[in-house]
């Protein structure tokens, strides 16, 4: 019998409780009064606190125990953002951060929970903390004291940033995304309130959605998975590409809305264990860091493609990818495309404002992304990533 090659070690994160289905004000007075924390610093998204009224509804929820608020995190997120956040949750006396919002929002609270930790108010200053790569491509990261005022999360988007120990934001003078990781950097608590997400415009809810459909896709192609997390995706893509569409026909369907966040857990845990990603998410940090592109709208324009310039490395393992999507016999590749197209969501590089001119530049940045390097079909050299660039466009 062939042994199937395999990602051996699950790690578990230091997320301690997930409230399922709950009002976000409700779990999270809740979840102070189990951990004792007296002092809550909302960093939430600027539609949520100018154009709705979920942040006033938690103010008057927590009473006295709401300290403030930072409402200025743009999109991929930037290091001066999270520092002037910091600064605030620090003058404040935060001790415990709430993020509601997309990825770039809760991945800048917790980059905010490691400046608090270490005391930092300059964007040099964040410089030992980044994550590398070393010659051989993998991920070096710095060992550090994690932070002691841990993160409450309430995800908007259905990004997954929220299972996450890592987070990245962008450095605004090499336009790079950076990561940033320890265990205690993932959220302490996660609150899955599918009425909150409502508010999120339709165009990043879905297109997020694809970004969670990406994430089960790249682990149940991955020659680093095992049936443990293949299962996890599995579930998570039959889950996401049901309820996806049914979210796009019927905004208000909450229950479609619950299981797209479920969808969403499942899709990460995988990757929050272990398991690595490959060429489409590499190149969605880069379109994302040092182009501007919207962050679920990468993986709507490199998903298929990843599919199709892998299919000679992984394509025993893309039989199950065609299952989930409804058609075991046709090409995993075909019935993603048309997944995408049918929600209205780009496809091409040109589409989101890229050309021809701009891919030996998007090729250096994925040759320094460490997720080029565990892509199934190996990427030596830019060269090789401007071969699957150039189908993007």
């Amino acid at each position: 019998m062939n042994k199937q090659i395999g990602h051996s070690v699950h790690t578990q994160s230091a997320t301690e409780r997930i409230y399922v289905g709950e009002p976000a004000s409700q779990a999270i007075a809740t979840e102070m009064g189990r951990t004792g924390t007296r002092r809550a610093f909302v960093i939430g998204s600027r539609t949520l606190a100018t154009q709705t009224a979920e942040i006033e509804r938690l103010r008057e929820a927590l009473g006295p125990l709401f300290v403030g608020t930072f409402a200025e995190i743009p999109a991929h997120g930037t290091r001066s953002a999270v520092l002037a956040a910091a600064g605030a949750a620090r003058a404040a006396g935060a001790d415990v951060l709430v993020a509601i919002g997309g990825g770039s929002i809760i991945d800048a609270t917790k980059i905010v929970s490691l400046c608090l930790r270490h005391g930092l108010t300059a964007p040099d200053e964040l410089e030992p903390y980044r994550m590398g790569l070393d010659a051989q491509g993998r991920r070096t990261r710095p060992v550090f004291d994690g932070p002691e005022v841990r993160v409450i999360a309430v995800p908007t988007t259905l990004s997954g940033a929220e299972f996450n120990e890592t987070a990245g934001t962008t450095d605004e003078r090499s336009h790079r995304k950076e990561g940033y990781a320890h265990r205690l950097m993932v959220p302490r608590a996660i609150v899955l309130d599918p009425s909150i997400t409502r508010h999120t415009p339709a165009w990043l809810w879905l297109s997020t959605g694809v970004r969670a459909v990406d994430h089960a896709v790249e682990t149940l192609g991955s020659l680093l998975s095992n049936p443990y997390c293949d299962s996890l995706a599995d579930s998570a893509l039959r889950n996401l590409v049901d309820a996806i569409p049914r979210t796009a026909a019927e905004p208000d369907d909450e229950d479609a809305r619950l299981r797209c966040l479920v969808g969403v857990w499942q899709a990460m845990t995988p990757m929050a264990a272990g398991v690595p990603m490959g060429i489409s998410h590499a190149t969605g940090h880069v379109l994302g860091g040092s182009f501007g592109v919207a962050h679920g709208h990468t993986s709507c324009v490199t998903a298929p493609q990843s599919l199709a310039f892998n299919a000679g490395a992984n394509g025993h393992r893309q039989h199950a990818i065609s299952a989930a999507l409804g058609d075991e016999r046709a090409p995993a590749c075909e019935l993603l495309d048309r997944f995408i197209r049918g929600l209205g969501m780009p496809r091409t590089l040109g589409e989101v404002g890229m050309s021809q001119t701009d891919l030996p530049k998007l090729a250096e940045g994925v040759m320094r992304d460490a997720w080029t390097h565990t892509n199934p079909r190996p990427i030596a050299d830019a060269g090789q990533a401007l071969e699957f660039l150039a189908t993007l466009l």
